[in-house]
């Protein structure tokens, strides 16, 4: 079992290495996970930066003291995987994003797909989307993650082509693909996008635009897959055929 993973804003020891982890981290530290001297444990800003370090004390119920040595830089993976990730319904988005953090997905963008029954309006979009944001924060920490995938605000299907525009491959999720995902051609490094739709699929028009803007449809196998699981199982096959997995 690999150590547990706090984060944190900055990864600056003071004097003689000791740094203080407080605040709701260090009560999880102390209160929740009960650390005490000598276990290790991993600090991370999320961004890739982080830094193993050994408990040497406890201080109340929310301070953690440990020894910080020294801190490594992880560098971005390559090939970059992004996913688009049509709006579900109810809280499925918050499963999409903690399982594609969990296999190593890079970016999440929302999509407001014209067949998604959720639209993302107001005071109620900014909430959800800061459920996504704090899904993938929670699920770095949990699959041990240093680098955290990036949750984008709402896209619409004109910035989701834009994107499929700029990338070194653009896939949709389609039933209406002629190639596997499985045996696509995939580039070493860059970007690769794919778009996953809304339980409704995605609407003709868009369809067109995504391939007028560079992507190509792929189908993933041979049952059918919700929304919230498609991405997580796309991005398995992606994640092992390019290396990143090996």
């Amino acid at each position: 079992m690999t150590a547990p993973v706090f984060v944190v804003e900055h990864l600056d020891a003071g004097g003689g290495g000791r740094y203080v982890l407080d605040g709701p981290e260090g009560r999880h530290a102390v209160s929740v996970k009960r650390l005490r001297p000598g276990e290790d444990i991993v600090l991370t800003d999320g961004a890739g930066r982080w830094a193993d370090c050994v408990v040497l004390d406890t201080e109340g119920k929310d301070r953690l003291i440990v020894q910080l040595d020294s801190v490594t830089e992880e560098p971005a993976e390559q090939p970059r995987v992004t996913v688009v990730q049509a709006l579900p319904k109810g809280d499925r988005g918050e499963l999409a994003v903690e399982t594609m953090t969990e296999v190593g997905v890079d970016a999440i963008v929302p999509w407001a797909a014209a067949r998604c029954i959720t639209q993302w309006k107001g005071e109620r979009g900014l909430k959800a989307l800061g459920k996504w944001r704090a899904t993938a924060r929670e699920a770095g920490k949990q699959s041990r993650r240093v680098r955290f995938p990036e949750v984008a605000e709402a896209a619409t299907t004109k910035g989701v082509a834009a994107l499929l525009a700029g990338a070194d491959f653009a896939a949709v999720l389609h039933e209406s693909g002629d190639e596997p995902l499985a045996t696509a051609e995939l580039p070493s490094s860059g970007e690769i996008v794919l778009v996953v739709g809304p339980e409704g699929g995605v609407a003709p028009e868009e369809l067109v635009q995504f391939e007028e803007a560079g992507a190509k449809a792929y189908r993933l196998g041979r049952s059918v897959l919700r929304t919230s699981t498609a991405g997580t199982a796309a991005a398995a096959v992606l994640l092992a055929r390019t290396g990143r997995w090996s």
